[in-house]
């Protein structure tokens, strides 16, 4: 044998067979015999081979490989959703890569031309902004694009939650508890998220009558930041001070909870806080967040779902736009002792 690592010539010379047999058994075995392909099996485990799947998909033009553009692989939301990803994924017999823009539209960018030169299978996004000319580019060059957690048009396949719908939740509930100085907690308002759950919060606040909310606006969603808008909220005049705040996502209500506990204040009395997405530390925090919930598991499977029908190929694909309703859990962040 050659030094080096093993190739497919020493597989094929070990198993007494030809190199068109040895490529039979590993992407068409239904060509072979069991017993031949379990020769092949036996040279390639004892050889220690493994095959350049770079290679074979440079020659066949198709790569089983997804690559999922997250906005932030530090929220454990996203993670929950590439979870699910996997799980449709894996029984495909596909591979997911996770790509984190960070919130960062040059960063994404830069990720997706790289994945166009990767020629992987298909993308999935969830987008700092909208950069519909980079998705049309993409799907010129045969890489469909799915969209998630935000909403796509007619051309596109999406899967996202009605974060309008969320946002009216969250306001509903703060009202209903009688607060009506609310503060508004997240940004940048660039992101479509945060656009859709303050556009849901405003329509309820003015459906209402209710007054105008306080816009603390956030450079990005996370815990440090909400943190920060914590001492902003805290310093404000007393007249003016919100009773209430419903943040963009957790991370941002969970670093706001913090703060309202390291100043000596009381929540709820003092400050109710409502979040967003229903992460695992919601339920866990010193004081349990209330959060508005997302499918998150369910949105990971349903995009690589979309994904997988259209990078099929078939004639009569129809794009989907499929969107599920939020619910509001309820925890002792809005719950007044009084």
């Amino acid at each position: 044998m050659a030094s080096g690592a093993p190739s497919m010539k020493d597989v094929a010379a070990r198993a007494g067979v030809s190199l068109g047999t040895v490529s039979n058994a590993l992407n068409k075995p239904d060509q072979v015999s069991d017993r031949t392909r379990q020769r092949v099996l036996d040279a390639i485990e004892a050889l220690g081979f493994v095959r350049n799947e770079s290679a074979r998909q440079l020659r066949s033009g198709r790569s089983r490989t997804l690559a999922y553009v997250v906005l932030d692989a530090g929220n454990p939301f996203f993670t929950d959703v590439a979870r699910g990803m996997e799980e449709v994924a894996e029984a495909a017999g596909r591979a997911v890569f996770l790509c984190n823009s960070g919130e960062d539209p040059k960063r994404q960018d830069a990720y997706l031309d790289l994945l166009e030169q990767q020629r992987v299978e298909g993308v999935l996004i969830t987008p700092v902004d909208r950069p519909e000319e980079r998705f049309e580019q993409l799907e010129k060059r045969g890489i469909p694009v799915v969209v998630v957690d935000r909403a796509a048009g007619p051309d596109r396949c999406s899967v996202t939650v009605d974060d309008v719908v969320g946002g009216e939740l969250a306001i509903a509930h703060l009202l209903e508890r009688g607060h009506e100085r609310i503060a508004l907690v997240g940004g940048p308002v660039s992101i479509g998220q945060v656009a859709d759950r303050w556009a849901g919060a405003r329509q309820a606040l003015e459906a209402a009558g209710a007054p105008e909310p306080v816009l603390l606006e956030t450079a990005g969603l996370n815990v440090a930041e909400g943190r920060r808008a914590g001492e902003r909220l805290v310093g404000l005049p007393a007249a003016r001070r919100p009773t209430a705040a419903f943040c963009a996502n957790d991370l941002l209500a969970l670093g706001l909870l913090q703060q309202m506990v390291r100043m000596g204040l009381d929540v709820p009395d003092d400050l109710a806080i409502v979040g967003y997405d229903d992460i695992e530390f919601a339920e866990a925090a010193a004081v349990p967040l209330t959060s508005v919930s997302q499918p998150r598991h369910l949105l990971g499977r349903t995009a690589v779902e979309l994904l997988l029908a259209e990078s099929g190929g078939e004639p009569d694909h129809v794009h989907r736009q499929v969107v599920f309703l939020p619910e509001l859990v309820v925890r002792t962040s809005t719950r007044s002792s009084a």
